[in-house]
């Protein structure tokens, strides 16, 4: 086969503290890849913040390293199909949909702000698990849906955005797929990490978006892991399909192939996660596991 024939896979990883692009062969192997940290904000004590465009430039820096690499090589953008996302989870953005600008810096997983409105929601909620057999979590400050509740009482742009119409909210997928390709969507890994997705259903839930005070129409469509959900804009892969997308650990559960029940697989980054296939139907721990 020549090299003009082949074709690959890209792949964008946007994690806590770093964004890569891999591009692949259809054997899965890396044929060339680039790497770019970016920088945290600490305002306060247990605060974790990222500006939300700075997270977007790393990732445009780091396709076009990986294709100067890949162009070195003797190839050419247009051989790759397809991209695919993986994000680091529950990380939240509020955006303005009129002109697609960051309303504060995005929340990130391990921000720990919302501790005390926490308490208070699960006082009110009378128990940490009251919807847990909705959404398979705890009420904690880990997931989503706190922090869109603490930006919507506490970011005066947040709220000048809700009472215009034009607020938006998103894990980071739903970020760079909004920027890549002007859509809103999420997928149901991601949206299994925010407390406000039925996991039976797949769909928002009504309760859950009325505890916690955010809007059907401030969040993203869901749609599966795999499919297409439209094509990058502008850059090197202009006019390429984004194909796939999955939050960072359940992407490297179907990186090893754990697809049958009672498969597992730890995962080894800025934390350590393990997850356990439970098959195709959703298993409620009573000693804590969370179920997503």
């Amino acid at each position: 086969m020549s090299k003009e024939s082949e074709i690959f896979i890209g792949a964008i990883d946007q994690g806590t503290s770093s964004s890569r692009f891999l591009i692949f062969d259809t054997k899965g192997q890396v044929v060339a890849s680039h790497q770019a940290e970016y920088q945290n904000f600490y305002a306060k004590a247990g605060w974790v913040e990222k500006d939300p465009n700075q997270i977007m430039e790393s990732v445009e820096t780091v396709v076009v390293g990986a294709c100067r690499r890949f162009n070195a090589l003797g190839y050419d953008a247009s051989q790759i199909k397809s991209v695919g996302i993986t994000n680091q989870r529950e990380t939240t953005v509020a955006f303005d949909s009129e002109t697609g600008e960051p309303l504060t810096n995005a929340i990130v997983w391990s921000d720990v702000r919302t501790k005390d409105l926490v308490h208070q929601m699960v006082e009110d909620a009378g128990s940490a698990t009251r919807f847990a057999t909705i959404n398979g979590l705890p009420i904690t400050t880990y997931f989503s849906a706190t922090k869109m509740r603490w930006m919507l009482e506490n970011v005066p742009e947040v709220q000048a955005a809700r009472e215009r119409g034009t607020l938006r909210f998103g894990t980071i997928d739903t970020w760079l797929i909004y920027k890549l390709t002007g859509n809103y969507i999420t997928d149901v890994t991601n949206a299994s990490r925010t407390m406000l997705m039925d996991i039976k259903t797949f769909k928002w839930h009504d309760e859950c978006l009325e505890f916690f005070n955010v809007k059907r129409e401030e969040l993203p469509e869901i749609r599966s892991s795999a499919e297409v959900y439209g094509t990058i804009r502008e850059g090197r892969l202009a006019g390429v399909p984004i194909a796939g997308c999955l939050g960072d650990q359940q992407a490297a559960m179907v990186g090893q192939s754990c697809f049958d029940a009672g498969e597992a697989k730890n995962t080894y980054g800025t934390g350590c996660f393990m997850l356990f296939n439970t098959g195709e139907q959703p298993i409620f721990s009573k000693n804590g596991l969370l179920t997503t």
